[in-house]
Parts: C-alpha cells; structure tokens; sequence
C-alpha cells in the first residue's frame, strides 16, 4: 500500500512538471512574438515623431522600417541563442554518467539457465 502512494505521488509530481512546462512554452512563444514586434514599432513610433514635428518627410518611414525589421531579427536571434543555451543546460542536467544495461535482460538470462 505505501508503494502505490508513493507511485501516486510520482506521477502527480509529473503531471504538475509536464504542466508548468507547458505554461513555460506559452511564455517563451509569447515574449518571442512581442521580441519580433516591438522593435517595429518603436522605430515607427519615432519615425512618426520626425514626420510630426516636421523635422523630417515620410520616406524616413522607410530606413526606419528596415532598421526595426534589423533590431528585431537581431532581439529573435539573441533570444533564439538564450533558449538554445537554457536547453544545453537542463540537457546536461538529466544526463546520465556512466554505463548501464538493461536488468530486465541479465535477469532474463539468468531465469533461463
């Protein structure tokens, strides 16, 4: 009886690790989405400004467009490059050292003979 708790407790203990991964997901596609479009729009932002003021025509729109679209690939890159990083580490994390082989096999084999 104390062993099936314990294998309850196992499993609801992974249950609510495959949840919160799920909700880390979510989190890391939304920041990604708002990495890629907040660049944009600051760079529209100011290139309004300039047009507003009338310190400068509209096709400022256009050089400012490109340097947003640059900042945000190079905010997805770096982004993309932190999550590869996070990744390698919890990789490492569960990474068993060692050799091992399969008991059900070498028991297998003993029953045998």
């Amino acid at each position: 009886e104390q062993k099936l708790t314990e294998v309850k407790i196992i499993s609801e203990n992974r249950q609510a690790r495959e949840r919160l991964q799920i909700l880390n997901d979510f989190a890391l596609i939304g920041q990604f989405g708002l990495s890629l479009i907040i660049p944009v729009i600051m760079c529209l932002l100011i290139c309004y400004f300039l047009c507003s003021k009338e310190i400068a025509g509209t096709w400022v729109y256009i050089p400012g467009f490109i340097l947003g679209l640059g900042a945000s690939f190079m905010t997805a890159y770096k982004f993309y490059m932190y999550v590869l990083k996070k990744e390698k580490k919890t990789s490492k994390k569960f990474r068993r050292k060692g050799v091992y082989y399969n008991l059900s096999m070498s028991q297998s084999s003993v029953a045998l003979f």
